[in-house]
Formats: structure tokens, sequence, C-alpha cells
């Protein structure tokens, strides 16, 4: 039996660049473009020629897209103009996009309220428009703005709406459930009743993620008979998101329930693409990836119970719904406070530790792990700073630079501005290094103290150079006087590696110091640099 296809369509440059905090440059959009084509989706949609400098000047660098369609995306005509006449419409066809998306009204209070014209005008609207792309010989499809509401507010107009796109020859009639408050059992019901009316392999499906039911709605959809899925990368859109393609994708692909009746444009071997790009998303963003995501987030296979540990050592699919690798994710065995045996254990062989499963040491581990996070300590998370305590058990970690003392003092100065000031002696094979620097807070004073005179540090200076801290977090565990302190260092490298270091101590500079001296020596470890005399 022959499988439906799916459709995918991704709108990560056009509703994804609505997200609060998000403004894609041209090389931004150039670059997660290259990667949804190289995933193997059928249409991106690239943005809105005409509304703004920066979407026009993407549609006119020439890609070369080996699996994706370049899609444009703009409204429907305005009331009063023709369509060979309405600007915007013309900005669409100079884009030089293959298809073209045009979002339109189909719920009547909108059409009265935000557009101000009769509901007759805004079919008529539809109907020209939808002739004109047609006419050019493009790929159509009609956005149905807030259909959903709209037939549960006036049936007959809704489906008027999407009829009039489908008679005059769209390509893809898309039902939006723009204000994301649809559910999917009111999905499944509306989407079989537009079927009468216009076939399924017309339909799409464009869910928002304002009750959380975004990826199910798009589902619901598919199973009454869509098949077209429109969604974006990690979720990305405005107010709570839209449906997460970095879902959706591999449900489709490996989940039995839609693989043995469905089929995507995306090849089975790109399946394990789907965390490098989610990841590239927010690396473009410079924002820190959601580890909870389903599927690509780092936390989306983790494991910190003992109990969990020890069955999945014997077999994986005790708490794995599907392989970390086939979506290109990774297993991982969070050591903490709940750690059994099989947690460290476990660790230690990802890490490359060598400690016999019988060795005393394994024991010592386990309990110095959990005294440390009785008082405050949290491996989970700061992978660097337990794989050097794993180390230094088995001593394997020898002396790099010796810190001797440090001041640093935090003054406002006349302007109102806080300054932060660092004094380190550090010791290199026996020589004293007087070390200072100021910085926006004590941490990143003590980080530029070691920065600026990291040419000072003779054999050191090499492996250091490239050291940026990258996120520095406080976190006050109890209250009072004697108020405990857990700092959080992320670090990274040229390499383009990072790694996370952690510090307690009821003295805030105090745990920024042991998380940072952890910091470095992860550096010098993992870069074999030699031991100071």
């Amino acid at each position: 039996m022959s499988k439906d296809k799916i459709y995918i369509f991704d709108t990560t440059l056009r509703d994804g660049a609505q997200t609060q905090g998000v403004d894609f440059s041209i090389d931004d959009k150039q670059k997660i473009a290259l990667a949804l084509d190289n995933l193997g989706v059928d249409y991106i949609e690239g943005g809105w020629p005409g509304a703004n400098p920066t979407d026009t000047e993407f549609f006119q660098k020439k890609i070369n897209f080996k699996n994706s369609r370049l899609t444009a995306f703009g409204m429907t005509k305005k009331t009063g103009r023709s369509a060979e006449n309405d600007p915007g419409l013309s900005a669409l066809l100079n884009s030089r996009a293959p298809s073209i998306c045009l979002v339109g009204k189909t719920w009547d209070f909108h059409v009265d309220v935000a557009l101000g014209i009769s509901n007759e005008e805004n079919l008529d609207n539809i109907k020209e428009s939808t002739k004109h792309f047609v006419k050019k010989k493009k790929e159509f499809m009609f956005d149905a703005e807030h259909f959903f509401d709209g037939y549960k507010n006036n049936p007959k107009y809704a489906l008027s709406c999407v009829k009039s796109a489908y008679d005059n020859g769209a390509r893809w009639v898309v039902l939006c459930d723009t204000n994301g408050g649809t559910f999917p059992h009111e999905i499944s019901k509306i989407v079989k009743e537009v079927s009468k009316i216009v076939p399924g392999k017309n339909l799409g499906i464009h869910a928002h993620n304002d009750t959380g039911n975004a990826v199910a709605n798009s589902f619901a959809a598919v199973l009454s008979g869509v098949r077209q899925i429109q969604g974006t990368i990690n979720g990305l859109g405005e107010r709570c998101g839209n449906a997460n393609l970095m879902s959706i994708i591999p449900t489709i692909h490996l989940k039995e329930e839609f693989s043995k009746d469905f089929v995507t444009n995306i090849k089975s071997s790109n399946i394990n693409k789907l965390t490098q790009c989610s990841r590239l998303l927010d690396e473009i963003l410079n924002r820190k990836p959601n580890k909870h995501l389903p599927y690509v987030g780092a936390a989306a296979f983790s494991h910190k119970g003992g109990l969990h540990v020890s069955a999945v050592q014997k077999d994986p699919k005790t708490y794995e719904h599907i392989k970390p690798e086939d979506v290109g994710n990774v297993r991982n065995i969070i050591v903490s406070d709940q750690s059994g045996k099989s947690n460290i254990i476990s660790r230690l062989k990802t890490i490359g530790v060598n400690i016999e499963e019988n060795d005393p040491k394994i024991k010592k581990l386990l309990e110095e792990v959990k005294d440390r996070e009785f008082i405050g300590y949290s491996y989970d998370g700061a992978d660097a700073s337990f794989e050097l305590l794993a180390r230094r058990v088995n001593g394997e970690i020898p002396r790099y630079i010796s810190i001797k003392e440090y001041d640093v003092t935090v003054k406002k100065n006349f302007s109102g501005e806080l300054v932060s000031t660092a004094k380190a002696q550090l010791e290199v094979d026996g020589k004293k290094i007087l070390c200072e620097g100021k910085g926006n807070g004590p941490v990143n004073a003590l980080d530029n103290a070691i920065r600026n005179n990291v040419d000072r540090l003779t054999k050191y200076s090499k492996y250091l150079k490239d050291l940026k801290l990258v996120d520095y977090k406080v976190r006050i565990l109890n209250t009072g006087t004697e108020a405990i302190t857990r700092v959080s260092i992320e670090s990274t490298d040229s390499k383009g590696k990072n790694w996370f270091t952690v510090g307690v101590s009821t003295n805030i500079i105090e745990a920024s110091f042991k998380a940072l001296i952890d910091s470095l020596d992860y550096k010098l470890f993992k870069d074999d640099a030699p031991a100071s005399n």
C-alpha cells in the first residue's frame, strides 16, 4: 500500500521572525534557509518581500536550493485596487519566488473590525488575488487566517472563503489556528467538514501554541485529511510560538502510528540532522538552547534517577522512546545526589575515566558527589566540574596554575557606575605572577585579570588565549547571613566547545573563584597542557 506524502512547510524566516527579540540578518536567513534545504523540507517561507528591506533583499539573493521551494508571503489585495495594480502583490512577483502564500481573512469578525470592509469585498479580494497568481503560473497558497475561530463563529462564511481560493486555482488552502486557542478534537471535527469542500490533498495546517497544543493540533489535522504541515524550527514564533517542526518531522518518520501511512520529502538519512538544525538556530540567535525540547533538547535523553540509569544500561528502551542518535542527539547520564553506582559508572565510561566497577574509588566518588551536593553543589549541568572531580579522585589532574591569593573590590565611581577590580597572585613553575584587571562584576574582573596577563603565564599562554566566559549564573540557596551561594560558569574556546563548571561558598567571590579555576583546569587538561614544576 502506497503512503500519503506529507509536505513540510517551514516559516521560521517569516512567522518565526515575529518572535519577540528575534531580528534575522540577511546572512542569518541564508544560513537557516540552506540548513532547511539540506534537511529536505518542501517549502521555505523566506519572508514578506516589500514589507521590509531585509526580506526584500533576501529574495534577491541567488540561493540554489536543491530540495526546497522558496516561498514569498504577503496578503490579499486591498479593496479598491485591482490585483494587477496592487503594490503588495507586485512586490511578491518581483521577488521571483516560485511559490506564493497569501494571508486572507476568514473570520467575519476580523473582516469587520480589522479590515473594515464587507464580507463580499473580502471574498472578492481572495478570489482576484488567487486568480492573479495562478494566471502568473505561480504555485499559490491561501493562508486562511483565523480559520478555526471564524468557523466556530460563522461556518458558512469561513467555508466560503476557503472555497473561493480553491475554486480559483489555489494549490494549497492552509487552515490557520492563528490565536492558538483551538483543541485537537475541534481541529479533527472542523477539518473533516472542510474536506467535503476542499480535498485533503490540497489542505494545510498552521497551528500556534497558545494552549501548548500546536504539535497535537497538527497531527489531528493530518489524521483528518490534511497533507501539508506548517511550523518552525524549535517552535519559534509570535507569542507562544508555532508548531515545532523538530517534533513533527521525527514523529512522522520514527513513530509507527504515522510512518506506516505517511512519508515526507525528507530522507530518512537526514533525520539525524535535526538536533544540529535546532542548535544552529539557537547559535544564530545567540541564545541558550531549550534543553527540554522533545527529540532535540540536551535533556531529551538525560537520565538522573539511579533506578532509571540501571534500567537504561540493561536496555535503553526501558526509558527511551527512540534511539537518541536517530535524531542526532546523545544519551546523557546525570550525576547528582540522586545518583546510584550505575550513574557513576555510566558517566565515567562516557567521559573516558577508567575506574573498575569494583574499585573503592567508585564508592569514594559517589560519596563525595553526594556530600558536595548536600552543601550546595550541583553536577546536573556542570559536567566539566564533575569530570575534574572524578579525575582528581583517580589521580589524573596535575597541578597547573596555583592561585596563592586574590583580592576583589567593588566601588561606585562619581558617575554612579559600579567598577570591580581584581588582583590575583598566580604561580607557574615556582614563579609568582601578579595579575590585575577590571570588569563588570567580580567574576568578570577576575577573568580579565588572568586574561590580560595571559602572555605572562609562560607555557600556559597558548592554551588560555582563546578561553572565553559565555555565561555566569548565581543562585542563593538559602537565606540569612550565612546564605550558601552557587555559581555556575559556561566557558568556550576557539574550537567551539562549551563546558560548564560550578563553585559553592558562603561568599559569592569564593564561589565564583572556584568555578573559574575549574574552567581553567578543564581547558588545560583537555588540551594536554604540561604540569607545573
